[in-house]
């Protein structure tokens, strides 16, 4: 079978040199900088095998045993293999493989629990949230009455108690906990207190943390919430796909209106299948069961545990060169340096930092005067480089390297100099799934 890299003589070199160039630029890309864009990561071979898989060609619209096309007898196993290996790492009643990614479940989410015009409070994006968490440009907040709720002005980060008296007042049928770019813990507990306390349904969003989860770095919100969404790439490691998690009965439906049917898992298997999507991508849930189970060993709880050591180790070596990190540091992955009283727009220095080869994003931070287009934030994430073998000792020297862009914004020399330093650093690592490296 061709590797994802597409060594010489490689099926699709053959077939197709344009996209085969273009491959190999990119592989070189990957060798050659730093990835800190918090949701980028490194799979490994074995998940880029079966993403690339014979799997690709099956059909299997449906579910195990209740397919709409014959000849999925080896499927079925395959898709029930990923299912329990998601259970049982999450301890989840119930999961389901077949989201195409993490916006799509949040999508079953909304068709399984609400009706067009039903109440939602999450996390605002520019404090953090995410677009399908009711922001008004996206579906949730055109369709859904959205009241998000934000953080703290001095602490940045989320405010329980507003939250509450939030929750109390409006009366939301479904409360979102999760983010894209918030750096602390969440506190799964005192949201499902608040959840109870005004009868909405707790739905966690674990896309950017899932990894950390499973490795015992972050809380798992399996116990306190009726539904788990995520992406199945980012932390964890695996495809780019998504994936459910839920309770097997409503709690709600069984306590107030007994006598209907309150079958939670059922409702969120049809609001993926028919409801929302045709047949499954099975060389996706492939490459998910194979991720679920290097995620099941020791060296990926290790794994975990490093990414925070390597985010907290590169936040202090940040703040020791005089940068400004939103709530002060971190608890997870993601940093974000607020950049409010520079001179330059995130999207700016991003730029900047891209030449002299560290990968980032610009990112929204609290209270942010610049437009969404430029932003005043940077968002940095450590999954990747902490996948390449780097450990605490490697942060400073990327903090270094951060420093001296933003010390020479305009300096495209020393940007070209940097990215050489960039490259002989990673050399020195391997980056996983490309031979060779």
């Amino acid at each position: 079978m061709a590797k994802s890299s597409a060594p010489t003589g490689s099926a699709l070199s053959r077939a197709d040199r344009r996209v085969y160039e273009l491959l190999k630029r990119q592989v070189q890309q990957e060798r050659t900088t730093l990835k800190l864009i918090a949701s980028e990561n490194f799979a490994s071979s074995a998940v880029l095998e079966a993403t690339g898989s014979i799997f690709t060609n099956k059909y299997a619209e449906g579910y195990p045993g209740a397919r709409y096309y014959e000849g999925n007898e080896i499927v079925d196993q395959l898709e029930n293999l990923a299912v329990e290996r998601l259970k049982a790492l999450f301890g989840s009643e119930h999961a389901n493989v077949q989201p195409y990614s993490g916006s799509p479940a949040n999508q079953a989410v909304y068709r399984a629990l609400l009706r067009p015009g039903d109440k939602v409070m999450g996390l605002a994006l520019p404090e953090g949230g995410h677009l399908t968490h009711g922001w008004g440009v996206n579906f949730s907040g055109t369709d859904y009455q959205s009241v998000p709720y934000g953080v703290h002005e001095k602490t940045q980060q989320i405010d329980y108690d507003r939250l509450r008296d939030t929750a109390k007042r409006e009366r939301p049928k479904l409360i979102w906990v999760g983010g894209t770019a918030y750096p602390r813990i969440f506190d799964y507990t005192a949201m499902a207190e608040i959840a109870l306390e005004v009868e909405a349904y707790l739905v966690a969003d674990i896309a950017h943390i899932s990894g950390l989860i499973v490795a015992g770095a972050h809380p798992n919100p399996v116990p306190c919430c009726d539904v788990v969404t995520s992406t199945s790439h980012k932390s964890i490691r695996g495809p780019r796909g998504g994936f459910i998690l839920s309770n097997k009965e409503d709690r709600y439906q069984a306590l107030y209106h007994p006598k209907s049917k309150h079958n939670l898992a059922r409702r969120i298997d049809r609001a993926v299948f028919p409801q929302l999507q045709g047949g499954p991508h099975m060389n996706t849930i492939a490459a998910l069961a194979v991720a679920l189970q290097e995620a099941a060993t020791p060296s990926f709880r290790a794994y975990g545990q490093q990414i925070v050591k390597n985010a907290k180790a590169l936040a202090q070596a940040l703040q020791d060169r005089g940068f400004d990190l939103v709530t002060g540091g971190t608890d997870n992955h993601i940093l974000i340096l607020d950049l409010r009283d520079r001179p330059l727009s995130g999207k700016a220095y991003a730029e900047r930092m891209a030449k002299a080869g560290i990968i980032t994003n610009f990112n929204m931070v609290p209270g942010d005067p610049r437009d969404p287009a430029v932003t005043s934030g940077i968002r940095l994430g450590t999954p990747a480089v902490t996948s390449m073998g780097m450990r605490e000792e490697q942060m400073d020297q990327i903090a270094a390297f951060i420093a001296t862009v933003f010390t020479h914004p305009d300096d495209p020399d020393v940007h070209s100099c940097v990215r050489r330093a960039v490259a002989d650093f990673c050399s020195s690592f391997q980056v996983p799934g490309i031979p060779g490296s």
